[in-house]
């Protein structure tokens, strides 16, 4: 339980990070394609403030990066015997095809303003924002894997890898790096629309700040009706693999024909039961997994109390998690009738400057969903999470968790403090430099 709890505290702390650097990595792209473009000095402007904010988020993302893959030889050290021959082929791909690109090209993009022409400036962020999403292909390949082990045989004690192309292009890899990446452009579309509102409510650079908030809203919009259709589609991938997840999602214990949603629900976990179910919607269950609202859904009772995950938090987490998505969804579409007349709209521009940490909460709720969801199994029926830990003492987990939680406090503080201070301090002016390039003053 103290190896499950420190690798939950270094994944939810590094998944803090992850999406903007996902979403807002392309949006710079975009940006300085469009100077190139125009040369308009605006969008050059805009790709060096958003790239400030970009470049203090996708450090402290590295760092908690590297900390949490760690944890596979040290906590999980079982695990990694078991199934490393497939585990370990996805993240060293990860490492030496994304992750060096992507370290790479920040560098050159970071340092390269007055030594690259802008077009090729323009291709280094490009080459930083397809490897960052590059890297998040493979790792949610590899934790699709954990959730729908396919290709691979067993032999000496141990799960080899059969069928590459199989565990690559499996629909449910596919499906959960849709629904990861939509949510990360959502967070990145939300977050450049919250700092463009904190700077339009005080009318401050509002021609550079009204062309941010019209990028990040039409990336929020496009990706919020993507999350919500992708979203039903993953649903019902969920109920043809972990049918007992989808169960603790909606907190369903009985098999049922023409299966509701209960709109209220108090699950009772204890005595395998909801305490109150009120206001249903008939036939929505069945027709989210099986697009068939007479369609049969498995209820928690039909599977042996063992194999039962963590019913409330997976059940409060999903319900979290796609309220928000809808909400999300409804502020993108307010945004785009009033896109137009923002500035006279400082209700609208107050909700979404509240609204940043939002898509954060709704992208941890969706972990939880997929990882508490998924036990007792750390590889969904192949592998118990009780047979995959170290045998080591628990005294040294707790005191290394200690740690944990005291140094990521300490860079959650100085990365939020440098976000918040940078932000807020805004693009500021141009000015010439001594090599007659322009430069912030």
């Amino acid at each position: 339980m103290l190896s499950r709890l420190q690798f939950a505290v270094a994944t939810l702390f590094h998944f803090l990070f992850v999406p903007l650097t996902l979403g807002l990595s392309i949006l710079i792209a975009i940006m300085e394609t469009v100077f190139v473009r125009t040369g308009n000095e605006d969008y050059r402007r805009m790709a060096r403030f958003w790239g400030t904010l970009f470049v203090i988020n996708f450090a402290l993302g590295v760092v908690t990066g590297i900390t949490l893959e760690f944890q596979f030889g040290t906590n999980w050290s079982r695990y990694s015997r078991y199934v490393g021959d497939i585990f370990g082929s996805l993240l060293a791909i990860e490492a030496t095809l994304a992750f060096f690109l992507e370290s790479t090209f920040i560098a050159v993009w970071l340092f390269g303003w007055k030594r690259l022409s802008p077009r090729m400036h323009s291709v280094s962020i490009w080459l930083v924002a397809i490897a960052s999403n590059l890297s998040a292909l493979w790792i949610l390949i590899a934790n699709a894997w954990m959730q729908h082990p396919v290709g691979y045989a067993i032999r000496n004690g141990r799960a080899e890898l059969t069928d590459f192309l199989a565990v690559a292009t499996q629909e449910f890899a596919v499906m959960e790096f849709s629904h990861t990446v939509f949510g990360a452009y959502i967070l990145t579309g939300f977050f450049v629309m919250g700092v463009s509102a904190f700077h339009l409510l005080r009318k401050q650079e509002i021609a550079f700040f009204e062309k941010s908030f019209r990028i990040g809203l039409v990336f929020a919009l496009i990706f919020s009706i993507a999350e919500v259709m992708e979203g039903h589609i993953h649903g019902a991938e969920i109920a043809k693999v972990q049918p007992v997840k989808l169960a603790a999602m909606e907190s369903r214990w009985e098999t049922t024909a023409n299966a509701p949603i209960y709109m209220l629900t108090i699950p009772d976990e204890k005595n395998n039961r909801n305490r109150l179910e009120m206001f249903p919607i008939p036939g929505a269950l069945s027709m989210l997994a099986f697009h068939n609202r007479s369609a049969i859904v498995q209820g928690l009772n039909e599977f042996p109390e063992q194999d039962h995950p963590p019913v409330l938090p997976t059940f409060l987490s999903f319900r979290l998690m796609a309220g928000l998505g809808f909400l999300f969804l409804f502020l993108t579409v307010l945004g785009w009738l009033l896109r137009n007349r923002v500035l006279e709209s400082p209700i609208y521009l107050k909700v979404m400057l509240y609204s940043i940490p939002l898509p954060y909460l709704a992208c941890e709720a969706g972990w939880i969903v997929a990882e508490v969801g998924r036990q007792p199994w750390i590889v969904y029926g192949l592998m118990r999470t009780s047979e995959a830990a170290s045998p080591i003492a628990a005294s040294q987990v707790a005191v290394s968790l200690v740690a944990f939680l005291f140094l990521y406090s300490l860079l959650g503080l100085a990365d939020f403090y440098l976000l918040f201070k940078y932000a807020r301090k805004g693009p500021g002016p141009l000015s010439p430099d001594p090599k007659g390039e322009w430069s912030h003053a």
